[in-house]
Protein backbone atom coordinates (compact mmCIF):
# COMPACT_ATOMS: atom_id res chain seq x y z
CA UNK A 1 0.00 0.00 0.00
CA UNK A 2 1.04 3.71 -0.73
CA UNK A 3 1.85 6.17 1.65
CA UNK A 4 -0.14 8.51 2.17
CA UNK A 5 0.94 13.01 2.45
CA UNK A 6 -0.82 13.20 4.99
CA UNK A 7 -1.69 11.10 8.60
CA UNK A 8 -3.91 11.62 11.30
CA UNK A 9 -3.03 11.76 15.09
CA UNK A 10 -4.62 13.32 18.12
CA UNK A 11 -3.94 16.49 19.83
CA UNK A 12 -4.74 18.43 22.18
CA UNK A 13 -5.69 21.89 22.17
CA UNK A 14 -5.48 24.43 25.05
CA UNK A 15 -7.26 27.89 24.05
CA UNK A 16 -7.00 30.89 26.39
CA UNK A 17 -9.32 33.78 26.92
CA UNK A 18 -10.51 36.32 30.07
CA UNK A 19 -7.67 34.05 32.35
CA UNK A 20 -9.43 30.84 31.40
CA UNK A 21 -7.93 27.85 29.69
CA UNK A 22 -10.17 25.59 27.97
CA UNK A 23 -8.46 22.03 26.62
CA UNK A 24 -10.65 20.04 23.79
CA UNK A 25 -9.12 16.92 21.89
CA UNK A 26 -9.29 16.63 18.31
CA UNK A 27 -7.58 14.41 15.68
CA UNK A 28 -5.10 16.93 13.62
CA UNK A 29 -4.14 16.40 10.28
CA UNK A 30 0.07 16.36 9.47
CA UNK A 31 2.05 16.28 6.77
CA UNK A 32 3.83 12.92 6.17
CA UNK A 33 7.68 12.82 6.43
CA UNK A 34 9.40 9.47 6.07
CA UNK A 35 12.64 8.77 4.15
CA UNK A 36 13.02 7.93 0.56
CA UNK A 37 16.28 6.00 -0.28
CA UNK A 38 17.31 6.43 -4.06
CA UNK A 39 18.76 3.51 -6.19
CA UNK A 40 20.56 3.86 -9.27
CA UNK A 41 20.49 0.32 -11.53
CA UNK A 42 23.26 0.65 -14.29
CA UNK A 43 25.27 -2.20 -16.16
CA UNK A 44 23.62 -4.71 -14.09
CA UNK A 45 24.94 -3.17 -10.79
CA UNK A 46 22.83 -1.28 -8.47
CA UNK A 47 24.01 1.14 -5.69
CA UNK A 48 22.52 3.21 -3.27
CA UNK A 49 22.73 6.81 -3.85
CA UNK A 50 20.66 9.14 -1.05
CA UNK A 51 18.09 8.73 1.59
CA UNK A 52 16.25 12.07 1.80
CA UNK A 53 13.04 12.43 4.46
CA UNK A 54 10.06 13.64 2.27
CA UNK A 55 6.67 13.49 1.94
CA UNK A 56 5.08 11.13 -0.04
CA UNK A 57 3.54 11.53 -3.31
CA UNK A 58 5.69 12.35 -6.88
CA UNK A 59 8.90 10.06 -5.16
CA UNK A 60 9.34 8.73 -9.33
CA UNK A 61 9.89 12.73 -10.20
CA UNK A 62 12.06 13.55 -6.53
CA UNK A 63 14.77 10.56 -7.93
CA UNK A 64 15.03 11.50 -11.18
CA UNK A 65 15.10 15.48 -10.49
CA UNK A 66 17.56 14.89 -7.62
CA UNK A 67 19.95 13.13 -10.12
CA UNK A 68 19.08 15.83 -12.42
CA UNK A 69 20.38 18.29 -10.08
CA UNK A 70 23.42 16.31 -8.95
CA UNK A 71 24.79 16.02 -12.29
CA UNK A 72 24.85 12.45 -12.60
CA UNK A 73 22.28 12.34 -15.45
CA UNK A 74 21.45 14.91 -18.32
CA UNK A 75 18.59 13.86 -19.60
CA UNK A 76 15.09 12.33 -19.24
CA UNK A 77 16.40 9.92 -22.22
CA UNK A 78 18.94 8.69 -19.71
CA UNK A 79 16.11 7.25 -17.75
CA UNK A 80 14.85 3.70 -18.95
CA UNK A 81 12.77 3.11 -15.59
CA UNK A 82 11.99 4.13 -12.35
CA UNK A 83 10.34 1.44 -10.37
CA UNK A 84 10.08 0.66 -6.18
CA UNK A 85 11.47 -2.16 -4.79
CA UNK A 86 10.20 -5.09 -5.31
CA UNK A 87 13.01 -7.28 -3.64
CA UNK A 88 10.97 -10.19 -2.51
CA UNK A 89 13.42 -10.53 0.84
CA UNK A 90 12.65 -6.38 1.62
CA UNK A 91 10.75 -5.16 4.07
CA UNK A 92 7.11 -4.93 2.72
CA UNK A 93 5.88 -1.85 4.82
CA UNK A 94 9.22 0.14 3.21
CA UNK A 95 8.98 -1.08 -0.60
CA UNK A 96 7.25 2.04 -1.31
CA UNK A 97 9.75 4.21 0.48
CA UNK A 98 12.49 2.69 -1.85
CA UNK A 99 13.14 4.12 -5.72
CA UNK A 100 15.10 2.30 -7.91
CA UNK A 101 16.17 4.70 -11.17
CA UNK A 102 17.78 2.19 -14.15
CA UNK A 103 19.34 3.64 -16.14
CA UNK A 104 19.58 3.43 -20.38
CA UNK A 105 22.21 1.54 -21.94
CA UNK A 106 25.27 3.34 -22.84
CA UNK A 107 24.97 6.15 -20.06
CA UNK A 108 27.96 7.11 -18.36
CA UNK A 109 27.49 6.12 -14.63
CA UNK A 110 30.46 8.01 -11.96
CA UNK A 111 28.86 7.59 -8.15
CA UNK A 112 32.23 8.65 -6.75
CA UNK A 113 30.70 12.18 -9.06
CA UNK A 114 28.19 12.42 -5.92
CA UNK A 115 30.80 12.94 -3.05
CA UNK A 116 28.16 13.16 -0.43
CA UNK A 117 26.85 11.05 2.28
CA UNK A 118 23.79 8.98 1.78
CA UNK A 119 21.52 10.82 4.02
CA UNK A 120 20.26 14.44 3.83
CA UNK A 121 17.03 16.00 5.99
CA UNK A 122 13.98 17.59 4.50
CA UNK A 123 15.60 20.82 5.82
CA UNK A 124 18.95 20.63 3.97
CA UNK A 125 19.93 18.93 1.01
CA UNK A 126 23.71 19.78 0.87
CA UNK A 127 24.50 19.27 4.49
CA UNK A 128 25.90 15.54 4.26
CA UNK A 129 28.57 16.83 1.07
CA UNK A 130 31.53 15.91 1.79
CA UNK A 131 33.03 19.24 0.92
CA UNK A 132 32.42 22.42 0.15
CA UNK A 133 33.92 21.79 -3.60
CA UNK A 134 31.56 19.20 -3.85
CA UNK A 135 28.67 21.65 -2.94
CA UNK A 136 30.09 24.12 -5.62
CA UNK A 137 30.41 21.89 -8.66
CA UNK A 138 32.28 22.35 -11.34
CA UNK A 139 30.50 25.54 -12.55
CA UNK A 140 27.51 27.42 -12.37
CA UNK A 141 25.43 26.88 -15.84
CA UNK A 142 24.58 30.09 -16.94
CA UNK A 143 21.25 31.19 -18.08
CA UNK A 144 20.42 33.26 -20.99
CA UNK A 145 17.31 34.84 -22.35
CA UNK A 146 14.36 34.06 -20.41
CA UNK A 147 10.94 35.88 -20.36
CA UNK A 148 10.27 39.06 -18.73
CA UNK A 149 7.50 39.42 -16.79
CA UNK A 150 5.35 42.60 -15.88
CA UNK A 151 5.56 43.44 -12.11
CA UNK A 152 1.87 43.39 -11.59
CA UNK A 153 1.93 39.90 -12.86
CA UNK A 154 4.67 38.50 -10.75
CA UNK A 155 2.77 39.71 -7.40
CA UNK A 156 -0.03 37.41 -7.90
CA UNK A 157 1.82 34.27 -8.38
CA UNK A 158 2.23 33.98 -4.09
CA UNK A 159 -1.82 33.81 -4.19
CA UNK A 160 -2.01 31.28 -7.30
CA UNK A 161 0.62 29.05 -5.65
CA UNK A 162 -1.12 29.07 -2.21
CA UNK A 163 -4.75 28.10 -3.91
CA UNK A 164 -3.26 25.36 -5.48
CA UNK A 165 -1.84 23.83 -2.36
CA UNK A 166 -4.04 20.91 -1.67
CA UNK A 167 -1.92 18.96 1.38
CA UNK A 168 -0.95 22.39 3.07
CA UNK A 169 -4.62 23.41 3.31
CA UNK A 170 -5.26 20.66 5.73
CA UNK A 171 -1.21 20.33 7.39
CA UNK A 172 -0.15 23.95 7.24
CA UNK A 173 2.88 21.74 7.02
CA UNK A 174 4.65 21.92 3.49
CA UNK A 175 6.64 23.74 0.74
CA UNK A 176 5.63 24.27 -2.29
CA UNK A 177 7.25 24.66 -5.73
CA UNK A 178 5.24 26.12 -8.48
CA UNK A 179 6.02 26.86 -12.48
CA UNK A 180 4.74 29.47 -13.88
CA UNK A 181 4.27 31.43 -17.45
CA UNK A 182 5.27 34.65 -18.16
CA UNK A 183 1.65 35.49 -18.12
CA UNK A 184 0.94 33.53 -14.90
CA UNK A 185 -0.31 30.42 -15.96
CA UNK A 186 0.52 27.53 -13.23
CA UNK A 187 1.99 25.10 -15.28
CA UNK A 188 2.78 22.32 -12.34
CA UNK A 189 3.24 22.48 -8.35
CA UNK A 190 4.32 20.21 -6.26
CA UNK A 191 4.40 20.25 -2.63
CA UNK A 192 6.77 18.58 0.29
CA UNK A 193 8.31 19.09 3.44
CA UNK A 194 11.56 20.27 2.00
CA UNK A 195 11.61 22.76 -0.36
CA UNK A 196 14.85 21.17 -1.99
CA UNK A 197 12.21 18.05 -3.00
CA UNK A 198 9.87 20.31 -3.84
CA UNK A 199 12.18 21.52 -6.11
CA UNK A 200 13.24 18.23 -7.38
CA UNK A 201 9.61 17.15 -7.91
CA UNK A 202 9.10 20.01 -10.21
CA UNK A 203 12.33 19.53 -12.05
CA UNK A 204 11.83 15.56 -12.31
CA UNK A 205 8.95 16.04 -13.48
CA UNK A 206 9.87 18.42 -16.33
CA UNK A 207 12.72 16.26 -17.04
CA UNK A 208 10.70 13.15 -17.82
CA UNK A 209 8.26 15.28 -19.96
CA UNK A 210 11.32 16.27 -21.90
CA UNK A 211 10.00 20.07 -21.45
CA UNK A 212 14.12 20.37 -20.03
CA UNK A 213 15.21 23.05 -20.32
CA UNK A 214 12.83 26.02 -18.70
CA UNK A 215 14.46 28.30 -20.00
CA UNK A 216 10.60 30.48 -20.52
CA UNK A 217 9.40 29.99 -17.17
CA UNK A 218 8.83 31.22 -13.49
CA UNK A 219 9.44 29.15 -10.57
CA UNK A 220 7.87 30.83 -7.27
CA UNK A 221 8.62 28.74 -3.99
CA UNK A 222 7.09 28.98 -0.45
CA UNK A 223 9.76 29.56 1.59
CA UNK A 224 13.20 31.25 1.66
CA UNK A 225 15.61 31.02 -1.32
CA UNK A 226 18.50 29.29 -0.19
CA UNK A 227 21.95 28.28 -2.72
CA UNK A 228 20.71 24.78 -3.14
CA UNK A 229 17.55 26.05 -4.56
CA UNK A 230 19.33 28.55 -7.15
CA UNK A 231 21.73 25.83 -8.49
CA UNK A 232 18.80 23.30 -9.13
CA UNK A 233 17.32 26.09 -10.54
CA UNK A 234 20.00 27.08 -13.20
CA UNK A 235 20.34 23.71 -13.91
CA UNK A 236 17.19 22.94 -14.93
CA UNK A 237 17.48 26.28 -16.80
CA UNK A 238 15.32 28.36 -14.86
CA UNK A 239 15.49 32.12 -15.39
CA UNK A 240 13.24 33.48 -13.08
CA UNK A 241 13.43 32.60 -9.09
CA UNK A 242 11.31 33.85 -6.93
CA UNK A 243 10.21 33.12 -2.97
CA UNK A 244 8.15 34.77 -0.40
CA UNK A 245 10.99 35.26 2.53
CA UNK A 246 14.98 36.26 2.20
CA UNK A 247 17.44 34.40 0.02
CA UNK A 248 20.60 33.83 1.75
CA UNK A 249 24.03 35.96 0.54
CA UNK A 250 25.41 32.91 -1.22
CA UNK A 251 22.01 32.24 -3.47
CA UNK A 252 22.16 36.14 -4.42
CA UNK A 253 25.93 35.12 -5.24
CA UNK A 254 25.14 32.11 -7.22
CA UNK A 255 21.67 33.60 -8.78
CA UNK A 256 23.99 36.91 -10.38
CA UNK A 257 27.33 34.17 -11.45
CA UNK A 258 24.62 32.34 -13.20
CA UNK A 259 22.71 34.85 -14.87
CA UNK A 260 19.20 34.58 -13.28
CA UNK A 261 16.44 37.32 -12.02
CA UNK A 262 16.23 36.37 -7.96
CA UNK A 263 13.08 38.06 -6.22
CA UNK A 264 12.53 37.70 -2.45
CA UNK A 265 9.79 38.84 -0.22
CA UNK A 266 7.52 38.23 -2.72
CA UNK A 267 4.11 38.99 -1.08
CA UNK A 268 1.67 42.26 0.24
CA UNK A 269 2.07 43.37 -3.04
CA UNK A 270 6.01 43.88 -2.93
CA UNK A 271 9.05 42.51 -3.55
CA UNK A 272 13.10 42.41 -3.55
CA UNK A 273 14.95 42.02 -7.23
CA UNK A 274 18.69 40.53 -5.92
CA UNK A 275 19.89 39.81 -9.78
CA UNK A 276 18.45 40.08 -12.79
CA UNK A 277 16.48 43.10 -12.97
CA UNK A 278 16.40 43.43 -16.58
CA UNK A 279 13.74 40.83 -16.98
CA UNK A 280 11.15 42.67 -14.32
CA UNK A 281 8.75 44.77 -16.63
CA UNK A 282 7.22 48.36 -14.75
CA UNK A 283 5.90 49.86 -17.82
CA UNK A 284 2.68 51.37 -17.67
CA UNK A 285 3.11 51.74 -13.81
CA UNK A 286 3.65 55.05 -12.07
CA UNK A 287 7.38 54.65 -10.28
CA UNK A 288 8.52 56.66 -7.12
CA UNK A 289 12.11 55.90 -6.87
CA UNK A 290 13.76 56.12 -3.47
CA UNK A 291 17.29 56.13 -1.99
CA UNK A 292 18.92 53.48 -0.24
CA UNK A 293 17.93 52.56 3.57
Amino acid sequence: MRRSATSRHPVEQLSLADGYVSRKVRRDVLATEEPLEIRVVAAGATQQVAVTMRTPGADFELAAGFLFSERLIARGVDVAAIRYCTDPQGDGAQRYNIVSVHLAAGVEWDPVALQRNFYTTSSCGVCGKASIQAVLGPGCERVSGGPRIAADELVRLPASLRAAQPVFDRTGGLHAAGLFSPHGSLLRLREDVGRHNAMDKLIGGALLAGELPLSDSVVVVSGRLSFELVQKAARAGIPVLAGISAPSSLAVELAAEAGMTLVGFLRDARFNVYTGGERIVTQGALEHAGGFS
